[in-house]
């Protein structure tokens, strides 16, 4: 194919490349009522330029080869780095570096990372952003408070607990406190016990004390501490010292306030040193363990404070803090459980009451911040669309951390006074989702041509048969303006194609122009009338 035959090809090739252009016009879809449309292509490359814009294309593609200049490397011309070489009649095909094309015979054209032409970025014009009703934010720094609810239930606080036993072997006579869960005082009296054993050892106490004599100092210190041996505290020696008088018996007292979670003894029965007698658990603070779900763990953290609420107080809130999330998961609800500790003034918590709980965790450090309905997830990844100057729009990739009255914050990939769309993000995106917006953005569309592209018929000679293709001697092809020559052809579908095909027989043929050249759709046998005619089917 000739350089002359090749402009007048890529002069009616517009219709074609109008195609690709019009895959980039994505408020087309919506075109209906606004008639807007997105474009994602420069007014430079328009089909009404691309004759002149291919042949300065070719210019610089020579100038590269003379200068071992290849994709990736900057153009010296224009300071803008090469990203690849395509042929702008198969745009689908991306080559490294500058050569005569495979399909047609011209040069492959640069293609430019620049401002105008970046790979990514739609253009919207004001007006049409204001009819499809575009919104931006700002990217800002601030701080995030999470705000968990949650729902739990009220349990003794199992660090405010103290275990009462009998520090020597004896007798009950006399409860103070004879049910479980009754509420008592700090050192208010359990149990009356009667200890035989500390008898004796406070009679010898008690006679050593009565012999004044510096010589017995020694023999009144192991007394004392035989007493100590056999359980007496300090109070009860004291008492036998003050009195002069050995006590039998001893009165147990409360060690804290609370309630008797657990009483073991009874009046007239004997216990041994060491056995329990009462377990009380304190009521000044209780515990909430509260079921967090799975997606929310990340939220809550231990110090942060909590607010609780039942309806058996109505109208009074508990203040708290969370202790610690504890590693066990409910398989069947997917909820972690958080163990708070709530003041519990005058009581009024108890154990398997019901609670509500706000969880409210003011972090310090400042985050960047977007509003949440800018972030779309795409299932693998989360992207925002970003604003630039000139009406220009494309797709950022970002690391989203926690969301927060409508707030998320961005540990990755924007910066603070960034604007992003918050608003209509799905229409420029023209499809709503961004399943392969990149590749969408990036690369060029490839329409279904075997359905819209326009067909051409022809009469030519068989040259060569191979795997994938007819290499043909065809005559001239009026409809898309060629003149003879001898060109490859993707092969028809299964089918399409006689079985008894032979180099050096005549065919005519229809083709229409793929995302990889010529491509055919029928071959049949036998000459072609005299003038051949091309047109859509």
């Amino acid at each position: 194919m000739n350089r002359k035959l090749a402009v007048t090809v890529i002069a009616t090739a517009a219709a074609i490349a109008l195609v690709v252009y019009a895959a980039f016009e994505l408020g087309k879809r919506q075109a209906g009522s606004t008639g807007a449309s997105v474009s994602a292509t420069p007014a430079s490359t328009s089909p009404e330029n691309l004759p002149q814009t291919i042949a300065q294309g070719e210019e610089a593609t020579r100038r590269h080869m003379a200068a071992g200049i290849k994709a990736g490397d900057m153009d010296p011309a224009n300071g803008h780095k090469i990203l690849y070489y395509h042929d702008p009649m198969v745009p689908g095909n991306k080559f490294d570096k500058p050569a005569k094309s495979p399909f047609m015979d011209m040069m492959l054209v640069p293609v430019y990372a620049q401002g105008d032409t970046d790979q990514g970025k739609v253009a919207v014009s004001p007006r049409i952003q204001q009819n499809l009703g575009v919104r931006t934010a700002l990217v800002t720094e601030g701080k995030l408070t999470p705000q968990v609810a949650a729902v739990g239930s009220i349990a003794f606080n199992e660090r405010d607990q103290a275990i009462v036993q009998a520090r020597a072997t004896g007798y009950v006579e006399r409860l103070h406190v004879r049910a479980t869960l009754d509420r008592v005082n700090k050192g208010q009296p359990l149990v009356d016990l009667y200890v035989p054993d500390w008898v004796a050892a406070q009679e010898e106490f008690l006679s050593l004390k009565r012999m004044e004599s510096t010589d017995l100092a020694d023999l009144v210190d192991g007394a004392r501490q035989r007493m100590r041996q056999a359980g007496m505290s300090e109070d009860q020696i004291r008492l036998v010292e003050r009195t002069g008088k050995a006590q039998a018996r001893t009165t147990i007292l409360a060690p804290i306030g609370g309630v008797v979670a657990e009483l073991t003894a009874r009046e007239g029965m004997t216990v041994m040193a060491g056995a329990p007698l009462f377990r009380i658990n304190g009521l000044a603070t209780v515990w909430a363990n509260a079921e967090v779900p799975e997606s929310q763990a990340a939220l809550i953290r231990p110090g942060a404070m909590v607010r609780a609420q039942t309806p058996a107080v109505p109208g009074v809130s508990f203040e708290g803090r969370v202790q610690a999330l504890l590693p066990d998961v409910n398989a069947a609800t997917r909820t972690l459980k958080a163990r708070l500790e709530l003041a519990n003034p005058g009581g009024r918590l108890v154990p398997g009451m019901f609670v509500s709980m706000q969880f409210m965790d003011m972090r310090g450090e400042n985050v960047l911040l977007i509003p949440t309905e800018a972030v779309i997830q795409t299932g693998r990844r989360t992207v925002v669309m970003v604003a630039e100057d000139n009406g220009r729009f494309r797709p950022v990739e970002v690391q989203a951390g926690i969301e927060s009255g409508g707030q998320t914050e961005i540990k990755r990939g924007l910066q603070a006074g960034q604007k992003v769309v918050v608003s209509s993000q799905f229409l420029i995106d023209s499809e709503a989702s961004l399943k392969g917006v990149e590749a969408r953005l990036n690369d060029a569309p490839k329409p279904s041509a075997a359905n819209t592209a326009a067909r051409h018929e022809g009469e030519a000679k068989v040259e060569a048969i191979g795997r994938d293709a007819l290499t043909l001697s065809h005559g001239p092809i009026p409809s898309i303006q060629w003149g003879p020559m001898t060109m490859d052809f993707k092969l028809p579908p299964a089918g399409a194609m006689p079985r008894n095909l032979e180099v050096g027989d005549r065919i005519t043929f229809e083709f229409y122009m793929g995302a990889e050249g010529p491509q055919l759709t029928r071959v049949s046998p036998g000459a072609a009338p005299a003038t051949a005619a091309g047109g859509k089917k």
